[in-house]
Order: C-alpha cells, then sequence, then structure tokens
C-alpha cells in the first residue's frame, strides 16, 4: 500500500498488505539472482548496445517468471523532457551525409547529467530541480520506508488488535541521512550563488535574446535613485547581457524611450551603446507599463522580456495580466518580472501576477529589508525544497525514536486507499433503489417543443385570435373628401350601431359587437386554458421537471462533474436515472458525456438506446465521481466534432447541457464557438440548470465564480445562440423555462383576450343604456286584441274597359298592391330619385375631360371666306395617359422632426416616396404572356418576351421595361434616401434618446425604477437623466414631472411642471440623490402617475419585472386607462430577461405607447457608421443588428427593405448585361461564294 503517493518510477511500497511478509525473503532471491545473471551476461557481452537490449529482455524474464508486483532497483526511469522550440531563424538544414546512427541518441541521454551540471549558471531553479530535486534523487519518505521490512505480527495487549512493525537497517538509515544532509548544502550553495552579483539585484537571465524595459519614471528615477538605478544597470550590462546573443533595450515613463529601432545581436559596440543609454536616462513622468509593452509585442524574435519596476504602474494588474494573457496566446515569451528596491507591495503584487500569467518567473530587490529577496520565483523554490527536505530529516528522528513503528497507521492507510477507491456517491444519502437498474418507460408518442406544440394548438392555430374572430365584422375609420359638398367627411356609423375598439397594430376600428358569438368565443378560451394548464402540469412532471423535452432523434447529454458538485453527485445521478427511464427509449441514437477538467465519455460514439444500452450507460453514471473544474468547450467539441459518427453520416441533433455553473471558459468564446459549430448544422445546445447553495468558502472553488444571476444569462445566452432552450430548476421546484414560457404567453393572451371580450359588452351595455334613459322602468308591451278578421265585401261592377285597363298594368302592381280601401293611407314611401338631376354638373368631368386650350381669331376677309371666317390656334392639347412610370426624386428634409418613427415613416418610406420597385417593375403592360398555337400544338411566347428580360415578382412572371439608366437613376434616388434613414438611425441613438427614446408628448411623468437590481447602473442612470432633462425636455419646452420606485414611491414634484432652467436644475439635484435598495412597486408608480389628470403620456424606465403579477398590472392599468387613453411608454433598461421584456412590450401595446429597449452593447452605431462611410456595394455586410424597440424595429425594416431594393436594382441592371452579352454572340455562318458583278452566281460553282 502506498501511503504517501508514488513517486517518479511507479513502483509499490512495501507496505502493500500484510501477506508480502512471506514472500520478501522469496522476491529478494530472485533480484539477487537476477543482478548476479545480469553481471554475468555484461561481461560475456562486449558490445555496448547487445548489453542494453540483454539488461533489457532479462528483466522482463525475470518479471515474468517472479510474477511480482516489484520492479528492478537499477532500472529507474528518467521523466519525460518536455517539449521545447528550436530555433529556426537562420539554420541550416544538415547535410544527408552528416546524419549519425541511431545509438547517438542513446549516448546524449548518458550525457544529460553532465551537460545539465555544466549549464547549472543558464538554467532557472525549474529546470535545475529537474536533475536535483528531492524525487529525482529517490531521496522522499517512500524511498526510505521502500528500504525497510515488515516483520512478523504481533498482538497489542491494549486494543486486542494485530500491531505490525517495520525494521529499517542502520546503515541505510544513515546513509539516507547524509545524503539528505548533502542535499541541503547544495541547495544552499545554489542560493548563495544566486545573490552574487547583478543576480542579487535582478535575478538570473536565462534567456538569449531579451528585451530590458526600464522604469525610469519620476518615483523610480527620482529623490536620488537615478544613480544607484544607473549603477546596479551597468553592473547587469557587463555581467549578464553581454553573455545573450540579442538584446533591445527600452526606458519608459510617460512615453516609450528605445535605444534602437529593432532586436540587436550582443557584441561590443552595442554594449558600449547600451551603456551610454544608461547614462542618459532622466526622470520621464508616469509609469505606462501598458504602452511599454505594446510597444515590445510589436517586436519578432525574442526569448524574453525583463521588466525593471521601481514604483507602482498607471494601470491595474488585472488590465496588465489579461492584456499579456491575450498577447501571450501562441507566443512563447515568458517575463522576467523585477521588483527594484521598491517597498509598495502593489508593486510587488502586479509583477508576481504578471510573471505568472506568462509563465515567467519574479524576482524581489530591497536594499532596506533582505527578507524580500527570498520571496522571488528562484530562491522560494529552492527554499520550498529544502524544507522538504528537513521535514523527512525530522521524520527519521521520528522513526528513531520508534514512533512509526505501529502498524494501526499502516492499517489506517491502506483502509483509506481501498475506500479512495470507492465511488464518491457511496457517502452520500441515498434514495431507495438508487443502484437497482432502471425501469424503462416505452413512450408511444413522440414530444415537441413548446414553440411546435403553440403553432398546432395555439390561438392563431386554432382561429381564436380575438382579431380574427371580430375581423369579419371590423371596418376601418374612414375620412373622404365629398366632391358634392366640397369637404371631407369623416364614418359616422360607430356612434349609432357599432363600438370603437382599439386592433393590434395600434389603429382604432369600428366593429359590429355579436353578443351571443362573443360569450361563445369566451367558452373556448377557457376550455383552451384548460388545455394549456394540462400542458404545463405535464412539463412539470417527471424527468421533464428537471431536463424539459427531449425532442430530438440523436442527442448527447453533457454533465458537469467538477469538485463544486460533489455533494450534489447522488441528486445528479438520479436525475439521469430518470432521464434513461422516460425519455431515451425512443431516440435513435444517444451518449453521455462527464467533464471535469478532463471529458470523459461513456462510449467513442452514439448508441442506439437498448435496453441492455441504456443498463450499461446507467451502470457507468453510478461510477462517476467528481474533479476538477468546468471545461465545457472540450466537451462540446467532443460531442460536434467525433470523425467516426461523421464517417458513418451520423450526426448529433440536440445536447443537453446538465451543469450548476459558468463555464472554465469566457462566455463569448464559448457563444462564438457554439455558433460557429451549429450554424447550418441543425444542432441545437439545450442549458440546463440546477441551482445549488451558495459555495463554501471552506469548501471546493470553482475555476471561474458567477452568483447564480450572472450563470443563468451566461447559459441562457448560450442556449439562445444555437437556437436551443434554457431550463433553470433547483429542489423546489422550476424557477425558468422555456418550454413553459412559450405556454403562459398564451395563458395571457387568452386572459387578456378575454377582457377585451369584457370591456367590448360593456361598452354596449352602457350605450344601450344611454340611448334608453328607462331602460330599467321599461316593461313589454301588452299583446293586441285578437279579432277574428273577416272577408272584404265583393267590389261593384265595373265596366269592360276599366277592367281592361287594369290588365295592362304591370304584373308586379297586381302582386304588391291589394286592393284596399279609399280611407286607407298608402303603405308606400316615396322614394328618394337615385338619378342626378340632369341641371346638375357632373364632379367628375374636370377628371375626364381634360381641357384644351385654343384661341380663335378673324380670318382675311379679301380672301375667300371658309365657314363664319374664323380660325382656331390650339395651344394645349390633351396629354395622354403614360403607361410607363418614371424614377421620382424625392425632396427630404434635413433636420429631424420631433415624432415617433411610426408617424415619420408614413411620410418618408419607400412607398409614400414612390420609391417601391415592385411597384414600378410590376405594370400591367409588363405581364408575360403565352398564347397556344393549335397548329403547332405548343404555347407561343410574343416576340417581345425576347426583347424584354423576364423576371420573378411577387410569383408572377413580369417583363422588365426599366432601362439601365433608369435603372441607375433609381439606386441614386434609393442611395439617397437609405443615408437619410441612417443619418436618422444615429440622431435616435445619440444623446439621451439612446436610453429613453423620443419625448414627443408635451406632458409626460418619468418613473424611474430604483430598485436593488438597479445599483450596478445608478451612475449611468443619473446621468442620462441629466442629458435627458436638458436635451429635450428642456429643449422642447415639455411640462414633465418625475417619480422614483423601489419599496416606496416618491415624487419630485406634486404635478407636472415647465421646463424652466429653475426647474432643470431642480430636477437634476433631485436626481442626483436617487439610491438603488429595495423590491419594485411598478404598480403603485403607475398608480401615482394616473393620479395626475393634467399629463398625456408615462415613461416607465425599469430593469425587470414588477414585484406583483404581471397580469394584474396589464387588467389595473386597462381600468384605469379607459377613458383617457394615456399612452405608457416602457423602456427596458439593461434588461436580458425575455419575460420582463414581453411583459414591457405588452404593456406598451396596450396603452398605445412605444416599447424602447436600451442595451449598453449596442453596435448599431458602428452599423450606420460603415455603411454611410464604406458605401452601399456589398447588401449583406454590415448585418443589421437586432433592433428591439419599436422606433428601431420600424427604421430598421425601413432600411433592409431599401438595401433589398439596391441589390434587386442591381440584379436587373445584369440582366441587361446577359442579355446583351447572348444577343452579340457571333453565329456561326454559311460559307458563300462572292458575288461578282457582270457574272451569274451559277457560273462560280
Amino acid at each position: 500500500m502506498d501511503i504517501f503517493g508514488r513517486g517518479s518510477r511507479g513502483r509499490n511500497s512495501n507496505l502493500d498488505g500484510l501477506e508480502e511478509e512471506h514472500r520478501e525473503p522469496f522476491s529478494r532471491r530472485k533480484r539477487h539472482a537476477a543482478k548476479e545473471k545480469a553481471d554475468e551476461e555484461n561481461e560475456k557481452i562486449s558490445d555496448k548496445e547487445e548489453e542494453d537490449d540483454n539488461k533489457v529482455s532479462d528483466k522482463e524474464e525475470e518479471d515474468d517468471e517472479t510474477d511480482t508486483d516489484v520492479d528492478l532497483p537499477d532500472s529507474p526511469t528518467d521523466p519525460q523532457v518536455p517539449w521545447q522550440d528550436v530555433p529556426i531563424k537562420g539554420a541550416r538544414p544538415p547535410h544527408p551525409l552528416m546524419v549519425t546512427h541511431v545509438n547517438q541518441t542513446h549516448d546524449l541521454q548518458r550525457l544529460r547529467h553532465a551537460e545539465a551540471a555544466i549549464n547549472a549558471e543558464y538554467q532557472t531553479s525549474e529546470e535545475w530541480l529537474k536533475i536535483h530535486s528531492v524525487e529525482y534523487m529517490k531521496l522522499t519518505l517512500k524511498d526510505l520506508i521502500d528500504k525497510g521490512k515488515i516483520g512478523r505480527l504481533e498482538p497489542d495487549h491494549r486494543t486486542g488488535k494485530a500491531s505490525q512493525h517495520i525494521q529499517f537497517d542502520a546503515y541505510d538509515v544513515n546513509e539516507f541521512e547524509y545524503k539528505l544532509n548533502l542535499a541541503i548544502e547544495m541547495y544552499t550553495k545554489r542560493i548563495k550563488w544566486l545573490l552574487q552579483g547583478s543576480k542579487r539585484v535582478f535575478g538570473n537571465i536565462h534567456a538569449n535574446r531579451i528585451v530590458i524595459l526600464a522604469d525610469s519614471s519620476d518615483a523610480n528615477t527620482g529623490f536620488g535613485r537615478l544613480t544607484a538605478f544607473q549603477e546596479s544597470l551597468l553592473h547587469l550590462i557587463d555581467e549578464q547581457v553581454s553573455q545573450k546573443k540579442g538584446i533591445y533595450l527600452v526606458s519608459f515613463g510617460t512615453d516609450v524611450d528605445p535605444l534602437w529601432p529593432c532586436v540587436r545581436d550582443v557584441n561590443c559596440r552595442i554594449i558600449e551603446e547600451a551603456k551610454e543609454f544608461v547614462m542618459r536616462m532622466s526622470p520621464k513622468g508616469g509609469c505606462n507599463l501598458l504602452k511599454a509593452m505594446k510597444h515590445v509585442y510589436k517586436l519578432e524574435d525574442i526569448d524574453s522580456i525583463v521588466i525593471i519596476l521601481g514604483s507602482v504602474p498607471d494601470q491595474s494588474a488585472e488590465l496588465l495580466c489579461d492584456y499579456i494573457y491575450q498577447m501571450g496566446v501562441g507566443r512563447n515569451i515568458p517575463l522576467h518580472a523585477v521588483a527594484y528596491d521598491c517597498s509598495n507591495h502593489m508593486t510587488n503584487l502586479t509583477l508576481r501576477s504578471l510573471a505568472e500569467a506568462s509563465g515567467g518567473r519574479y524576482h524581489c530587490y530591497t536594499a532596506s529589508c533582505e527578507e524580500q529577496i527570498y520571496t522571488g520565483t528562484d530562491i522560494s523554490i529552492i527554499l520550498k525544497e529544502i524544507q522538504k527536505v528537513q521535514d523527512i530529516i525530522n521524520r527519521i528522528k521520528e522513526m528513531r525514536q520508534g514512533m512509526m513503528g505501529s502498524a494501526l497507521i499502516s492499517i489506517m492507510d491502506e483502509i483509506s486507499t481501498e475506500v479512495s477507491k470507492l465511488p464518491q456517491s457511496r457517502f452520500l444519502p441515498r434514495p431507495p433503489g438508487h443502484d437497482s437498474p432502471l425501469k424503462i418507460e416505452f413512450q408511444k408518442f413522440h414530444p415537441k417543443t413548446s414553440v411546435e406544440w403553440i403553432r398546432q394548438h395555439g390561438l392563431k392555430a386554432k382561429k381564436l385570435d380575438l382579431y380574427q374572430v371580430l375581423a369579419p365584422n371590423a371596418y376601418s375609420y374612414k375620412e373622404e373628401f365629398i366632391p358634392i359638398i366640397k369637404k371631407a367627411v369623416q364614418s359616422q356609423v360607430h356612434e349609432k350601431a357599432m363600438v370603437q375598439f382599439q386592433w393590434h397594430d395600434g389603429t382604432v376600428k369600428n366593429v359590429h359587437v355579436d353578443m351571443s358569438q362573443l360569450f361563445e368565443y369566451q367558452k373556448q378560451l377557457a376550455a383552451t386554458v384548460s388545455l394549456y394548464e394540462s400542458r404545463i402540469d405535464w412539463l412539470a412532471s417527471g424527468s421533464r421537471r428537471i431536463f424539459g423535452t427531449v425532442v430530438e432523434k440523436n442527442i448527447v447529454i453533457l454533465v458537469d462533474m467538477s469538485v463544486s458538485n460533489v455533494s450534489y453527485l447522488v441528486h445528479i445521478q438520479h436525475s439521469l436515472r430518470l432521464l434513461m427511464e422516460q425519455q431515451i427509449s425512443n431516440k435513435e441514437f444517444f451518449n453521455v458525456i462527464a467533464f471535469g477538467s478532463a471529458t470523459v465519455a461513456w462510449r467513442p460514439t452514439m448508441m442506439k438506446p437498448t435496453a441492455k444500452n441504456l443498463q450499461d450507460a446507467w451502470r457507468w453514471v453510478l461510477d462517476l465521481q467528481c474533479g476538477g473544474s468546468r471545461n465545457f468547450l472540450s466537451a462540446f467539441r467532443m460531442a460536434v466534432e467525433n470523425e467516426e459518427e461523421l464517417s458513418h453520416k451520423t450526426t448529433v441533433e440536440g445536447i443537453y447541457l446538465f451543469t450548476s455553473g459558468v463555464p472554465d471558459q469566457h462566455i463569448d468564446s464559448c457563444t462564438a464557438y457554439i455558433e460557429e459549430c451549429t450554424s447550418g448544422q441543425g444542432i441545437k445546445l439545450h442549458a440546463i440548470l440546477f441551482n445549488v447553495d451558495d459555495y463554501d468558502a471552506n469548501g471546493a472553488i470553482p475555476g471561474r465564480y458567477a452568483n447564480i444571476t450572472r450563470t443563468a444569462e451566461c447559459l441562457r445566452s448560450m442556449a439562445h445562440c444555437s437556437g436551443g432552450r434554457f431550463h433553470w430548476i433547483r429542489e423546489t421546484g422550476i424557477i425558468e423555462s422555456d418550454d413553459i414560457q412559450y405556454v403562459t404567453s398564451e395563458v395571457d393572451k387568452c386572459l387578456n383576450f378575454s377582457r377585451k371580450v369584457q370591456m367590448l359588452v360593456d361598452s354596449v351595455k352602457k350605450k344601450y343604456r344611454e340611448r334608453y334613459h328607462h331602460y330599467e322602468d321599461m316593461k313589454a308591451l301588452p299583446a293586441p286584441e285578437y279579432t277574428k278578421l273577416r272577408a272584404l265585401p265583393p267590389p261593384p261592377r265595373q265596366a269592360l274597359k276599366q277592367i281592361k285597363a287594369k290588365e295592362g298594368d304591370s304584373d308586379d302592381e297586381k302582386k304588391v298592391s291589394p286592393q284596399r280601401p279609399s280611407s286607407a293611407k298608402s303603405l308606400e314611401k316615396p322614394l328618394l330619385s337615385l338619378r342626378r338631376p340632369i341641371s346638375a354638373k357632373d364632379p367628375m368631368e374636370r377628371v375626364k375631360n381634360k381641357k384644351i386650350l385654343r384661341s380663335s381669331f378673324f380670318m382675311d376677309a379679301t380672301k375667300n371666306k371658309v365657314g363664319d371666317g374664323t380660325g382656331t390656334v390650339y395651344k394645349k392639347y390633351p396629354e395622354t395617359k403614360s403607361v410607363r412610370k418614371i424614377i421620382a426624386r424625392p425632396t427630404l428634409p434635413d433636420h429631424e422632426d420631433i415624432m415617433t418613427t411610426k408617424e415619420w415613416i408614413r411620410i418618408y418610406s419607400m412607398s409614400k416616396l414612390k420609391l417601391d420597385l415592385n411597384k414600378l417593375v410590376a405594370g400591367p403592360d409588363c405581364k408575360h404572356k403565352e398564347n397556344h398555337v393549335k397548329t403547332l400544338s405548343k404555347n407561343v411566347s410574343a416576340k417581345y418576351c425576347d426583347i424584354f428580360p423576364s423576371i420573378n415578382v411577387k410569383g408572377t412572371i413580369k417583363h422588365l421595361q426599366l432601362l439601365p439608366h433608369e435603372l441607375e437613376e433609381y439606386e441614386v434616388q434609393v442611395e439617397r434616401v437609405l443615408r437619410r434613414y441612417l443619418k436618422r438611425l444615429q440622431w435616435l441613438l445619440s444623446g439621451s434618446r439612446r436610453v429613453f427614446g423620443t419625448v414627443v408628448h408635451k406632458k409626460c411623468i418619468f418613473l424611474i425604477d430604483t430598485s436593488g437590481s438597479m445599483e450596478p447602473y445608478m451612475e449611468e442612470l443619473k446621468r442620462e437623466l441629466a442629458s435627458l432633462i436638458w436635451d429635450q425636455l428642456y429643449r422642447q419646452g415639455v411640462k414633465f414631472n418625475m417619480v422614483q420606485f423601489s419599496g416606496a414611491c416618491e415624487a419630485w414634484k406634486s404635478n407636472v411642471q415647465p421646463a424652466t432652467q429653475e426647474n432643470c436644475h431642480d430636477a437634476i439635484k433631485w436626481t442626483s440623490r436617487l439610491e438603488a435598495s429595495g423590491n419594485t412597486c411598478t404598480l403603485e408608480a403607475l398608480k401615482m402617475a394616473f393620479a395626475d389628470y393634467d399629463i398625456d403620456a408615462i415613461y416607465l424606465l425599469t430593469d425587470g419585472k414588477p414585484d406583483t403579477s404581471t397580469s394584474m398590472v396589464l387588467r389595473e392599468v386597462s381600468k384605469m386607462n379607459e377613458d383617457r387613453h394615456v399612452q405608457v411608454n416602457a423602456i427596458s433598461f439593461n434588461c436580458s430577461d425575455n419575460t420582463a421584456n414581453n411583459f414591457l412590450r405588452l404593456l406598451a401595446t396596450e396603452t398605445g405607447g412605444r416599447y424602447h429597449r436600451c442595451q449598453s452593447d449596442f453596435d448599431a452605431q458602428l452599423f450606420a457608421h460603415k455603411l454611410l462611410s464604406e458605401g452601399f456595394a456589398d447588401a449583406e455586410y454590415p448585418h443589421l443588428p437586432d433592433l428591439e424597440g419599436d422606433d428601431l424595429r420600424r427604421l430598421g425594416e425601413e432600411i433592409a427593405l431599401a438595401r433589398k431594393y439596391i441589390a434587386q436594382a442591381r440584379q436587373y441592371r445584369s440582366l441587361y448585361n446577359t442579355k446583351t452579352t447572348s444577343t452579340e454572340k457571333p453565329q456561326p455562318k454559311e460559307k458563300l461564294t462572292p458575288f461578282r458583278a457582270g457574272r451569274p452566281r451559277s457560273s462560280e460553282r
């Protein structure tokens, strides 16, 4: 058994078990026999190569014969030498005839120790300890115990248990202790050597081509320190730099002052120039280390950078380490950091961090405190080795006193070793039957994600959307000009028979309310809500509560087995058990990958989920152990870059990440790699976050730590960037689930539609009550008295001509007009004449008949008169309507109008500016037609079809009649309009409009969220509020008020105030005192805002959901705003929660306001700048970023449409070039005989 850990040889200790006592003499005799046999063979064989081979073969035979685990003591295995980069600059390829024999490698290995001893002064302490460490010299405590002999078992009279003793030879112990003392002496000499000369001040510089950065700031070279600093540098140049191959010398302060433009080879002249440069050094201000590092990293062919710092750098240690880490990727340039006579601990910490980040070394020199020198890297490593030796010597003293002789210690160690081989889950509480085989359930259907399920069972799919139901009976509000009365008339039908209702696009429509239809509609909504609730219950049951729905056919499960989850190992295993039992059986292929610092897969490739494979995977999961950090990218790469799976054309479709924290890699690196691997491959990453308690400070510390909110944001972005889903759970239940969120959004729609139906019904009842004031007192009318009808008396006899005259009447009159008494009133009402009077003028006559301007004159009377003697000259002819559409040249204003983007687009959209390309090319005369010719039995196109290019416009084949110069003119106009759009976009993103949007109302109140979650952004919010007050409110003369809300609400003033200079200063002073704390009482703030009847708009700025239910907030706002129509403009401030953003968007939509989202990492400014500076040559790059605010989104859609039209116009122009090329292609002609005058053509043949 191994108590103290295995050494480099991999040998077993003599404490491997009690039975070794019996086999020890036999194994020792075998080893002595093997030694003698090897010595005899060495004497017989003269060749050195055969001698080595025979030794190896004899050792292998001896191991086979003895069948023991004991290795030969004379065959130590050297530690593997790490790869070292070979300098190739200026190197020449070897000549083929200079290649030596392979045995030269063995000779070089034997000379390695001698070379190491010779080159000890050019080695670092790490390199020197590779052949001088305690482990290498086999002076560890394990090596000492291996020299002992296990005694026989003896009972202990006090405990009643068997005890065991280890016997050591006095000579072996003394020899071992002597070697340890020699090692201490050797280490002490090494430390003394490191404290000599310039190595005491600057440490041992071992690289060949170095860069020296000397701190020449005022703090380092002032106060009489410059002379001592110069002397130290001169000593360094003479002693160490002169032995190097290349040098580059730089002094830095506020600016960088290099001596040479590039690295110089060391010679006498270069050394003298370096000394002169050192003597010319003078104070240069601050200590801009980052600027000096940027300058140095541009150099090539350097091995190390020596930083000599005597003051605190201007930049922070985190910034410098991050820069060194990024610049060091792919370049092995270690930093040799020297703290020169500096008592500031921040300088020492910064230099130590820089050295560790680059894999270099740290040295500290202080003239006043000698103890600081021993904190350097080279000396501290040797001191640790000395401490190891002293611990072993103390153990030897204890052994001589008999404190190591108890067999109880060895037995306990042996038990602990055996226990360490057991799975970690054995030491945790487990549910009943945790180790039992799986009880696999075979699903009879293939589950769907909530997005796919909503497409089939959603409100729109079932045609239960309120706007779909009301659309047949909804009529738009119209206002038209009536030529007869010469004025505009508005539709008034809603006042009598209809109800005004706000549509989803913000317009107001007149709706006819059918009460019975709405009653049936509400019954269907209730049934749909019960269906959605059953779906939510199903999603929150079984393994779906933990993993969500597993829908893909080929899946890979990534399990986080980091050391932070060691207490939750059983929970992880139980979760995987439920998943394998309930959701894996109906898949095609699956695999499980566990990752910590290392990544382990259950199988190299995905396997079919048979019962045998599932049971085998479960047994593999039971043996998993937690350890290391979270190397997510390694596991993800193993899942997506499996060459064997790709060769069998089996690709993974879904990857389910089951983790409790953020990965080791940065979120940007993870998302970039995920997008690259999943784009175009159909692979989706689904992130499942199981929430654990806060990490214990005394427990395992993860590789990268983040609080639970940041962790959720990280995993949510990783899942959504690949089109996957995010699921967040803890022991109490589900915290967040994309699947459940989609269903709950449909439930919210149902509730919202139900409230609107109730509003419609209430408005109808209210209108009915207003029309009939005594509606409550009205009673049913009594039934009319029933009298028996009697036959009419017969008509008097009339003359035959009268009867014939009546027969001449129309048949219709006979049927409709029965005979009535003369005293009865006529049933027919006089109908208005539907025809226009003859005297009335036709209002469309001016449009139909164009005027012809002409002038008449009298002709000369002396000539023959023709007609009436007058003549007419036509000055203006009627213009014929042109079928061709000209390219409009719109006029766009240069100044920005204070209005919403919706209103601005109504005036300056592409269609309003008559630049809609589809309308320009889709005229009635452009249609492509084919007629069927019976004689040819086929469809034949017209001849003009071969002249004009054919294009597809919305599914219809048209002929392009716009000429190339017209298309070019169209491109010019659209580019001009697009530049105006981009300037408008830049204006919307400038100043306070970036955060608050455009303030277009004259009386408004601002609700500012100051809850605890706003604490990181309070300084930014205060600056933006000050900018809002001066930039928009004061400049536009807006009456305003402000309310801050957290746990309670506090208003700046009791009502809105004019934006005078005094009020603006007072408002800014009030906002500067805002502090973040408490909850988010959004509903109370809205109630306070609606209490002011002078306002016409509310601007709500928040970073998350309210404390109360979002449905209740929407319902209360709808009640308060029923008769007032106050617009609520919702502003999302640095909020990435989709649920909160959806609530704010719905709140703005319900009240007719606008939704605006402010993000810190917004790149729309860069997009607009690139387009304006680089032009519109590329229709796709740069890509339009996601614009989520209403104003930005509408303008972004118009920008995308303009770029699309430009690309189409260029494509249409290219069709003309293709047509010209095809028509100008020379056709093969027949060889004709030239015609000659005076001779017939036949004679030439």
